[in-house]
């Protein structure tokens, strides 16, 4: 996976992601990242790649021409038209599932905005798709675009020892990861449940099951709205005295 990121601070975004398992998977080549300063596809000696927006108001607009030659410089750099993607509040908000979409592509560009965005022309005519990390503005896209970088790569054969790795973790079956445990097995009287100590990978199985739908139904009860709950799986919510609606979960005592 070869992915892009257009920005004002490359600096910023090479020591985030040059840092523990990204840095890793980039030095071994299992992903390769590269950050390109928009300012160096500037015009004039300021290197401004902004200016007033037409019919008024507060702040800058981030420019036409340095984005989409920095694109296309990309372009020409790989071969091949990466998707590419804005990060922006307007964007629909990323989820476990686009990630896997998005990680059997080989090729992706991120922008990371800044001021006020940019220039409509540039996402009717270049953007693929408009991604947001929640409901809320920052100062500026280089935050969303590591995190977004962050979450695909790990996703990249060979970035992480073992897929088990991620299609374990919360969101990625549609549920929140089950409890989890480390020595001692005993600490400050509370105990690590037996039935992860007992070596039957069958029950433990079962029982990160049982405990990830459970976690599921009290902290995030919107994501089984959309789930088609098996027979076993209510049976389940029964049993630990939860009631689901399609509206939430709740307690029954």
């Amino acid at each position: 996976m070869k992915i892009d990121l257009i920005t004002l601070f490359p600096e910023m975004c090479e020591t985030v992601l040059g840092e523990s398992i990204i840095g890793r998977a980039q030095k071994s080549g299992a992903i390769e990242i590269a950050c390109h300063q928009l300012r160096d596809y500037a015009f004039d000696k300021h290197r401004r790649v902004d200016d007033t927006v037409y019919g008024g108001g507060m702040g800058m607009l981030m420019k036409c021409e340095p984005i989409a030659l920095c694109y296309e410089a990309i372009c020409e750099q790989r071969g091949a038209k990466p998707h590419f993607i804005y990060m922006s509040p307007q964007g629909k908000t990323l989820t476990q599932g686009r990630l896997r979409e998005l990680s059997e592509l080989d090729n992706i560009c991120v922008l990371a905005g800044h001021y006020e965005g940019v220039d409509q022309r540039i996402i009717d005519s270049m953007i693929d798709e408009e991604i947001s990390i929640g409901d809320y503005v920052l100062t500026g896209g280089e935050l969303p675009a590591l995190v977004f970088i962050d979450a695909l790569s790990r996703m990249a054969p060979g970035v992480l020892s073992n897929d088990e790795c991620f299609t374990e973790e919360s969101h990625f079956n549609g549920l929140l990861e089950y409890p989890q445990y480390t020595k001692p097995r005993v600490w400050r009287e509370l105990e690590v449940p037996e039935v992860l100590c007992n070596g039957d990978h069958a029950k433990i199985d079962r029982w990160r099951h049982e405990h990830s739908l459970v976690n599921t139904a009290l902290k995030r009860p919107e994501m089984l709205e959309s789930r088609d709950l098996s027979a076993d799986e209510k049976r389940i919510l029964e049993k630990h005295s939860l009631i689901c609606t399609n509206e939430n979960c709740e307690k029954t005592n």
